[in-house]
């Protein structure tokens, strides 16, 4: 007969995660010893690892703070929205934020380097995709520093954790400047601008996109006189699409974002935005 109640199933589902045959396994192997079944549905995991290398991880979530001016945003994968879902899973992206911000990491490899609980967090984030099943991954981290950092989170679904975030930093921190860097954070989140001014733009990137509008144009027919015009114009059309600043702002579209900026009296020093699995 088995040394183990209902209730022992049910507390160390809550505690690790994992399935309830999985759960009632390990217990069967472990006697009824609630730590000796953790450790057996953690190694059993672990020697799963291996198979699911190569498994995409295109779930998951996306967790950011702001702490002393600084604003941190992660973004952890799994490979289902069962797990993306998973208390434990939403969890190890709390864990996973907390060390951001704790060991100051402004890269990937510091911080799953940073320590956690006498390892690495890197090590520890493979130990509990190890008990959830599935392939964990911890994709990216972004950090962005200013006078004011509004963190702006974005569930897609009501049923799955943040799926979108973003960092919105100015150079201002009056109730007009927090108020803009809001607002941008949301426009943000929807219009998902990838560079902050045209300056950021690389030069190639310009220039093959100058070189795009004037090849159509001429297809197009269009007299040499006006191409030069014409080009411009285009390609003032493609800042708008990926330029933050040149934007029209989401809730009022006769004005950039930029101009939505200065007439708050601040600029934006920098910006973050993730979107699982993008």
């Amino acid at each position: 007969m088995a040394n183990y109640t209902a209730a022992d199933i049910k507390a160390l589902r809550e505690r690790t995660g994992a399935g309830m045959m999985d759960v009632k396994k390990a217990l069967d192997e472990a006697n009824g010893d609630a730590e000796k079944a953790t450790e057996i549905i953690r190694v059993k995991g672990l020697k799963g690892a291996t198979k699911r290398e190569g498994r995409a991880t295109a779930e998951g979530l996306v967790a950011a703070t702001v702490t002393d001016g600084a604003g941190v945003m992660i973004e952890i994968n799994c490979e289902t929205d069962f797990v993306a879902k998973n208390e434990k899973f939403i969890e190890l992206g709390n864990v996973v934020l907390d060390s951001a911000v704790t060991s100051g990491a402004a890269d990937l490899d510091t911080l799953l380097a940073a320590p956690y609980n006498g390892r690495t967090l890197g090590d520890h984030v493979t130990d509990e995709g190890a008990i959830l099943g599935e392939k964990v991954v911890v994709r990216r981290i972004a950090r962005v520093e200013g006078s004011f950092v509004d963190a702006y989170l974005h569930k897609t679904s009501k049923d799955l954790p943040a799926q979108v975030g973003v960092l919105m930093a100015v150079d201002a921190d009056s109730e007009a400047a927090k108020t803009a860097a809001h607002d941008v954070a949301v426009h943000t989140a929807a219009y998902a601008p990838t560079y902050l001014s045209r300056e950021d733009v690389p030069a190639e990137t310009v220039e093959n996109e100058r070189r795009i509008a004037d090849e159509t144009a001429r297809a197009e027919g269009k007299p040499e006189q006006a191409l030069t015009k014409i080009v411009e114009g285009r390609l003032t059309g493609f800042f708008k699409e990926i330029v933050l600043v040149d934007q029209p702002f989401a809730k009022d579209p006769k004005q950039t974002v930029g101009k939505v900026l200065s007439d708050a009296g601040t600029a934006v020093t920098g910006f973050a935005r993730f979107r699982v699995g993008n």
